[in-house]
């Protein structure tokens, strides 16, 4: 399909994105946008890439009523960088007098709620919206429309909580739209709970977004060189811009006072960094004027740079899925892409158990490293008993 006409978006719609430079739909738009329009509640498998803001964005401001009470629509996200990409989204295809307020944390609280409230639709992570419903500066009373997106990264985030509490308050008959990676297991069970009758549909990546190979390596490292071998890997000639995982905040921040004693210029992001300081370290990353970001799980959330040709796992992730996340941030919009994850003597149980996950084994085994057996997980006879590993 080469327009959104046949989609039922309306004339004025079309006009605004055409001004952006969007003319064609992707796949996971066809697929939502005309259900979306009609007011039904959609189930949207669709990775990050696939166009899928567009497909909630579009069907909201088409049936906005300017003039009803506010916020009419309400979209939940995990991140803070999340929450202002899709604010962006938004915003360009807004029509005058529509107004869209991000609410996230390490702001004021009392200047982002008047714009909150004063906002058509509100674009929120979970738990600062909480923070401002709980305090009465926010109402969502008005709310008809929910868009969930990355559902399943708000659970892995420790979210539930506050997005079941945000759901109470909304009303029944209100329209739901669920955007996840998976629909499997417990957000399944949430899309479920959330949603009345869905409509169900599966997008993929748009061609020029898709991964390339990438190509999985596993390095031995000791705690007494693996500070020189993340260097020694930074300064290799075929790199461009390299994104560096640890595990904790302060783990980020000496990492980079490291690197930096090595002449290897690097910024760290994670949750205690405010606000504008991110922005301008992910704006500088995106730009290459820094060839390193150094990161969290958390703070990675929602990174979309396409020209990282490097993941360094400098802290190996606990959980395949956590591996999977951080090493498809890169083989971006169909270029390869290298991950590397540096292992200790003592977790290279551990890892070996996530490149078993991943079909990796054969990469891993080839440093020589030890393949630890399968766990075998065995439910036990007596009632209500599951055993250990």
């Amino acid at each position: 399909m080469t327009d959104f006409r046949p989609l039922g978006v309306s004339e004025a719609v079309c006009e605004l994105l055409a001004a952006r430079g969007i003319e064609s739909p992707f796949q996971i738009q066809t697929l939502v946008i005309p259900e979306a329009l009609r007011g039904g509640d959609v189930l949207a498998k669709s990775p990050t890439g696939s166009g899928k803001t567009l497909a909630f964005a579009i069907p909201i401001l088409q049936r906005l009523d300017p003039s009803g009470p506010r916020p009419a629509a309400l979209v939940l996200v995990p991140t803070r960088e999340l929450c202002v990409q899709v604010t962006e989204e938004f915003a360009l295809i807004s029509g005058p007098g529509i107004n869209v307020a991000s609410v996230y944390g390490g702001v004021p609280l009392k200047p982002q709620a008047v714009e909150a409230q004063a906002a058509h639709v509100i674009v929120a992570t979970p738990g600062r919206l909480q923070d401002l419903v709980d305090r009465g500066l926010v109402s969502l009373d008005a709310v008809n429309v929910l868009v969930l997106d990355e559902a399943d990264r708000m659970l892995d985030m420790g979210f539930k909580p506050q997005v079941d509490r945000l759901v109470r308050r909304l009303h029944d008959d209100r329209q739901t739209m669920f955007f996840s990676a998976t629909l499997d297991g417990e957000v399944g069970e949430l899309a479920r709970r959330y949603t009345h009758f869905p409509a169900r549909f599966e997008g993929e990546l748009p061609a020029d977004r898709r991964s390339g190979e990438i190509d999985h390596r596993f390095v031995p490292v000791t705690a007494d060189n693996k500070v020189s071998t993340l260097i020694d890997l930074l300064n290799e000639d075929d790199r461009g811009l390299v994104l560096v995982f640890v595990r904790t905040k302060a783990g980020a921040d000496r990492l980079v006072e490291k690197l930096r004693r090595h002449d290897v210029d690097a910024i760290a992001i994670h949750g205690d960094k405010g606000q504008v300081q991110r922005e301008k370290a992910l704006e500088r990353f995106d730009a290459g004027k820094v060839k390193t970001l150094v990161a969290t799980d958390v703070a990675a959330r929602g990174l979309d740079v396409d020209d990282i040709t490097h993941v360094i796992n400098f802290d190996p992730p606990e959980e395949p899925d956590a591996y999977t996340h951080r090493v498809g941030r890169t083989g971006r919009a169909g270029k390869g892409g290298i991950g590397i994850t540096l292992v200790l003597p003592e977790q290279q149980a551990d890892v070996s158990r996530v490149a078993r996950l991943q079909g990796q084994v054969e990469k891993f085994q080839e440093t020589g490293m030890q393949v630890a057996k399968p766990r075998v997980v065995y439910t036990s006879r007596r009632r209500g008993g599951r055993s250990k590993w």
